[in-house]
């Protein structure tokens, strides 16, 4: 889990393919010297397993699933990412909850500046649209923003001056690709309301005591 709080860049030392999915080595000396083999790093906004160390740098693994549905496969040596430790249970929560498990690639429609900060716009697939809401968290390329408004299958989110100097956001030309992660309660949500809507859809244990049956148990804690 994480936060969205991006803490460093790394650099793309290595992209190789293995089989379906490929092998990274991002190159950090100054992110994270007290990481172990086996942490978890989000990699813009993809959860990825720490599996060696090599001067400097991180290697881990891409599972297949990872590289086809995120931008890990754009990636290239010279590439430039954002980094951040999985949370800490003591640690405080001061983006929103990031599981870094991609959900759709979306683009980088326009950028402009606007007072003292810069507003960005960015297209993302019709089926994720649904979970995107006025002051809503979204997680684009692993950075917790805040949804401003929304124009059929874009949204844009003000970016303040300490996230663009920290993050690789500016420096993407308009029409680049980014991993987009929606609000993890609004698929909860969602999952619920269709369950209640459409009971037939649910498991048995569901159908047979009703949904509502059981969110009232839960709520008395009985």
């Amino acid at each position: 889990m994480f936060t969205g709080l991006i803490e460093a860049q790394g650099i793309i030392t290595r992209a190789e393919r293995v089989g379906g999915g490929a092998q990274l080595e991002v190159y950090a000396p100054d992110f994270g010297r007290d990481m172990a083999i086996g942490d978890s790093i989000a990699v813009d906004g993809a959860c990825l397993t720490v599996g060696k160390f090599i001067r400097g740098a991180f290697a881990a693994d891409v599972s297949e699933e990872t590289f086809r549905k995120t931008t890990l496969e754009t990636l290239v040596q010279g590439s430039k990412v954002n980094l951040e430790r999985a949370l800490r249970l003591s640690d405080r929560l001061g983006g929103h909850l990031v599981s870094g498990h991609v959900d759709g690639v979306g683009h980088l429609l326009m950028r402009h500046p606007t007072g003292n900060s810069t507003v960005y716009q960015f297209q993302v697939s019709g089926p994720l649209m649904p979970y995107v809401i006025i002051k809503g968290s979204i997680a684009v390329d692993g950075i917790s923003l805040t949804v401003a408004k929304m124009r059929g299958d874009s949204f844009a989110a003000a970016v303040i001056p300490q996230t663009e100097e920290t993050t690789t956001l500016r420096e993407k030309p308009i029409g680049a690709p980014v991993n987009i992660e929606v609000d993890m309660m609004a698929k909860y949500v969602r999952r619920f309301v269709e369950l209640y809507t459409d009971p037939e859809g649910a498991p048995p244990e569901m159908r047979r005591r009703g949904l509502g049956d059981m969110l009232k148990e839960l709520a008395e804690g009985t």
